[in-house]
C-alpha cells in the first residue's frame, strides 16, 4: 500500500519511451534518427500528454537523436513547453542511473517528464511502482512498446524521497500516430 497521509505533494514521473528509430548503415547508436513510424509517433505523444493533462514544468531527455527528435515533436504540440535537460548519463542508462537523475530535480516541479531509452525505462517503472491501476503493471511487464507512456504518481515533499515502490502507476498509454 502506498503510503499518503502527510507524505507531501502529489507529484507525477511520466516517462516516455522515444518513438520508433530508423537502422541507417553506418551510423553509430547514439545517433540513429526517428523513422517513419516514430515521425508520426512522437507527435502524437504531445496531443496525448496535453489531452491527459499531463504538461510537465520540466523534460530530463536522453542526448541520444532519437530521443531529442521525440522530445521536439512531443512537444512542439504545446503552447509553451517546458524547459528540457538534456543529459548524455540518460542514454543507456538503468535504474539506478536513472533514479540518481530524478532525484536531482528540483522541489518545485510538481511533474516531469523522462525521455529515454528501454530497458532501462521499462525497468524503471516496473521498480517505482508498488501497486498500478487496473493492469497497468502488467501491460508494462509485458511490453513497453516506442511511444509508450507511463504515468506514476506519489506523494513527496522532494524528488530525493521517489523510493523504490513508492509511486502509484496510474496510466500505462502507447502514443501511435495516422499514416498519411
Amino acid at each position: 500500500m502506498i503510503e499518503r497521509a502527510g507524505a507531501g505533494q502529489l507529484r507525477r514521473l511520466v516517462v516516455l519511451r522515444h518513438a520508433k528509430s530508423a537502422w541507417p548503415e553506418g551510423v553509430a547508436d547514439h545517433e540513429r534518427p526517428l523513422g517513419p513510424r516514430g515521425y508520426r509517433d512522437a507527435p502524437e505523444a504531445g496531443r496525448v500528454l496535453a489531452a491527459s493533462d499531463l504538461l510537465p514544468d520540466l523534460a530530463l531527455c536522453s542526448t541520444a537523436v532519437r530521443a531529442r527528435h521525440t522530445w521536439e515533436l512531443a512537444s512542439a504540440q504545446w503552447g509553451s513547453p517546458p524547459p528540457v535537460r538534456f543529459d548524455p548519463e540518460l542514454y543507456g542508462a538503468d535504474v539506478p542511473e536513472l533514479l540518481t537523475a530524478v532525484r536531482r530535480t528540483p522541489p518545485e516541479v510538481v511533474t516531469l517528464l523522462l525521455v529515454g531509452h528501454n530497458p532501462g525505462l521499462e525497468e524503471l517503472v516496473l521498480t517505482l511502482a508498488g501497486d498500478g491501476l487496473d493492469d497497468s503493471l502488467e501491460e508494462v511487464r509485458l511490453k513497453f512498446p516506442t511511444a509508450a507512456i507511463a504515468v506514476l504518481a506519489w506523494h513527496g515533499a522532494t524528488w530525493r524521497s521517489l523510493d523504490p515502490g513508492a509511486a502509484l502507476l496510474t496510466s500505462v498509454m502507447v502514443a501511435r500516430g495516422r499514416k498519411g
